[in-house]
């Protein structure tokens, strides 16, 4: 099953919140969406799950409309968390199960299964309100995925949880794409997106500024980070040829160079001068790319 946003633009009167946006989602992948706020990012996810009706364009998931009939196949995570909080957890997840079509035996058996998962099984009889806004993280994260969805949106999954929590999270995300789940979700962790997804779309004022595999997406930026720790200064290398940008780190330094034949004269500079510890070359990070290509907007 694949996901196709196909030339899809919702406007608000005569402010544009998505403009002809199109995207093909692989089926059983993790796809990351980026963008700064107000970008567009939850006003498409709304849009998929049929919350509210796009201006232009159409979304399809296998082929088809996303419709009530089909929300047993789609999990959401909202960014704005939509719990009840003077239910328990476990009444909370039998409705919400009910709601997706299951029998409450199956919720009790998978809802066990998840709070074991995340070392919460003494909450099962505690209120919503109760529990800190971590584990309120990891209830709603559940009821998200309790009737095994084939379809995953997550607005901001990571938000607000320690890094240990982060870490259970992203291994429950992995396992739900190794069982068949396609997984769309959005972030502003760089390095875990970077870590988890294989394809992704960064948006910008409701058009993707760049979208792809990662693998691609790197390639394309051309631009490559040199890492170098020194025992001398080396403020000097700004002014080389072919290098963009320098960051002075508290052993050296962070160079942004054009392309890789650049780092041979970089090479050659600094071994003249002393003692160098590290000269490592990197592809950029996704934190890099997005900030160049989003940042401008800011200019």
């Amino acid at each position: 099953m694949t996901l196709k946003i196909e030339q899809v633009t919702k406007r608000f009167g005569d402010f544009t919140a998505v403009d002809h946006l199109s995207l093909e989602i692989p089926r059983n992948q993790i796809f990351g969406f980026l963008g700064s706020n107000g970008a567009g990012k939850t006003t498409t996810f709304r849009m998929i799950l049929g919350l509210i009706d796009q201006t232009e364009g159409k979304i399809t998931w296998d082929g088809e409309a996303i419709n009530y009939q089909r929300t047993d196949q789609i999990g959401y995570l909202p960014e704005e968390r939509g719990l009840y909080p003077k239910l328990t957890v476990k009444d909370q997840i039998i409705y919400l199960g009910r709601l997706k079509g299951m029998k409450k035996g199956a919720i009790l058996g998978e809802l066990d299964k998840w709070l074991e998962r995340f070392k919460i099984s003494h909450y099962m009889d505690k209120k919503v309100e109760e529990l800190s806004k971590g584990n309120q993280q990891k209830i709603q994260f559940i009821s998200a995925v309790i009737h095994q969805p084939k379809l995953l949106i997550l607005d901001e999954p990571f938000s607000g949880l320690d890094p240990v929590n982060v870490e259970q999270m992203k291994d429950a995300v992995v396992e739900l794409k190794q069982n068949g789940t396609t997984i769309v979700f959005s972030s502003h962790q760089m390095a875990t997106v970077e870590e988890l997804c294989e394809y992704l779309c960064i948006i910008q004022d409701g058009k993707p500024v760049i979208h792809g595999s990662l693998t691609e997406v790197k390639r394309s930026f051309g631009k490559k980070n040199l890492f170098i720790h020194a025992d001398f200064e080396l403020t000097f290398l700004k002014d080389l040829p072919g290098v963009v940008n320098q960051k002075i780190t508290s052993e050296g330094c962070i160079l942004q160079i054009e392309s890789e034949e650049v780092s041979q004269s970089i090479l050659e500079a600094v071994h003249q001068k002393g003692m160098v510890r590290l000269f490592a070359l990197e592809e950029p990070s996704l934190n890099d790319i997005f900030i160049e290509k989003v940042g401008k907007s800011y200019e």
